[in-house]
């Protein structure tokens, strides 16, 4: 008997959600139906107060990692559904995941990639995020490790691509010790709702045309380009700033005197934190 595809969320649906304020979650990986939420509390990870640890700076500047945008969404969103060690039940099931595929499609959902070559000399991917981008908005949606500060790279990155792009709010939904480490804070849902609609106030004729919209690859910092697709979006308002903001990140990186990208981020991420 054929396996029944999960029924995805619509991604104009998704995208409307998240305009509002609210997002699906599900109570286990293997549960059909999902729920909307809306935090009384809401988390956010100031851009301009992103905390770059002593730690953390020492291994962006050692270059360990080789990172990514809209490389490997599949494979991220498959590492943060999966089963983890002493961990909650996770709330990505498979109709999420497939939700937030075909919004990747589209051009609205967008992952950051952390790689690492391996004693076998064989470069694996070791940690990442995703989300979903829209305007000057990226809601950060999971992340995950398989090495140590390979998912704190990954944000680390995200940050700064959102800085060079132009992105004004980063949502974190919920806060954990693990970001608030980094500088997430909660505020009221009322003033989340205030920032959401300044953040995603209309382009000028300029800020549109460095947005676009539509599917992005961004796998520029090493390895060559790669591409999710050309075609234009189907969600009216799609175009996210990241991927772009990456790409320029990417190439200031690659053209500073920093000795290394991750030199370059730690640099930037320092002089303006």
């Amino acid at each position: 008997m054929a396996r029944e595809e999960p029924r995805i969320i619509p991604p104009e649906l998704l995208l409307r959600a998240y305009r509002a304020g609210i997002f699906p979650m599900a109570d286990s990986r293997d549960d059909p139906e999902i729920y909307w939420v809306e935090p009384r509390q809401r988390a956010i990870l100031p851009l301009h107060a992103f905390h770059l640890s002593h730690s953390l700076a020492r291994t962006l500047r050692r270059g360990r990692f080789r990172v990514t945008c809209n490389a490997a969404f599949d494979a991220v969103i498959d590492h943060c559904a999966a089963p983890r060690p002493d961990a909650q039940e996770s709330w990505i099931s498979a109709r999420i995941r497939e939700s937030y595929r075909e919004l990747h499609r589209v051009g609205a959902a967008h992952s950051v990639e952390t790689w690492m070559i391996g004693a076998d000399g064989a470069e694996r991917l070791v940690g990442g995020l995703y989300g979903v981008g829209f305007a000057r908005v990226f809601c950060g949606e999971s992340m995950f490790a398989r090495a140590p500060d390979a998912s704190k790279v990954a944000l680390a990155w995200l940050v700064a691509a959102l800085r060079r792009g132009g992105g004004e709010l980063l949502d974190c939904q919920f806060t954990t010790p693990h970001l608030a480490s980094l500088g997430a804070v909660e505020i009221p849902q009322a003033d989340y709702l205030a920032l959401l609609a300044h953040a995603a106030r209309p382009f000028a004729p300029g800020e549109a045309s460095f947005c676009g919209a539509g599917a992005y690859g961004a796998n520029i910092y090493g390895g060559g380009a790669s591409s999710t697709g050309g075609a234009a979006s189907a969600v009216s308002g799609a175009g996210s700033l990241l991927p772009l903001g990456f790409a320029a990140l990417a190439e200031a990186a690659a053209a500073g005197s920093s000795s290394s990208p991750g030199n370059f981020i730690a640099q930037s991420l320092t002089q303006t934190s």
